[in-house]
């Protein structure tokens, strides 16, 4: 796996510009925030984001990956001003699932979301290695 930062480029925070990996692609669909009973345990936007963080990792691991072999994440939030003021939380719970490893990501603010309980959604794509 390479990360990809272009020279000049300033170095991007909790986040790559872009990685370039070879081996098995793997495809996780957007997780959300409840358990694997699908059950909500906190309405608490932090909460959902370790408990779809943990759902991603869940998936992987059923893939024979790891954390590291993320290369993209893209997070679906209701709420920029909640993921924001999160953002402690947030960081606490991704170094404690995924470490000091940083995919490309992308995090846009949507009108909605299918759960109606759902504060985020986070969908990922990982290459774990031949």
């Amino acid at each position: 796996m390479k990360i990809l930062q272009p020279d000049g480029w300033t170095k991007p925070r909790g986040y790559s510009n872009g990685i370039a990996a070879r081996g098995t692609v793997v495809s996780i669909a957007g997780q959300i925030g409840w358990n694997a009973q699908c059950v909500f345990e906190s309405d608490d936007f932090a909460v959902q984001a370790r408990q779809a963080l943990a759902n991603i990792v869940a998936v992987l691991v059923e893939a024979g990956g790891r954390p590291e072999h993320l290369v993209r994440m893209t997070w679906y939030v209701l709420d920029k001003r909640e993921y924001v003021d999160a953002y402690p939380a947030i960081g606490a719970a991704y170094r404690e699932l995924i470490g000091k490893h940083f995919p490309a990501m992308t995090a846009v603010q949507v009108v909605a979301l299918i759960e109606d309980r759902a504060k985020l959604e986070i969908e990922a794509t990982a290459v774990v290695p031949d």
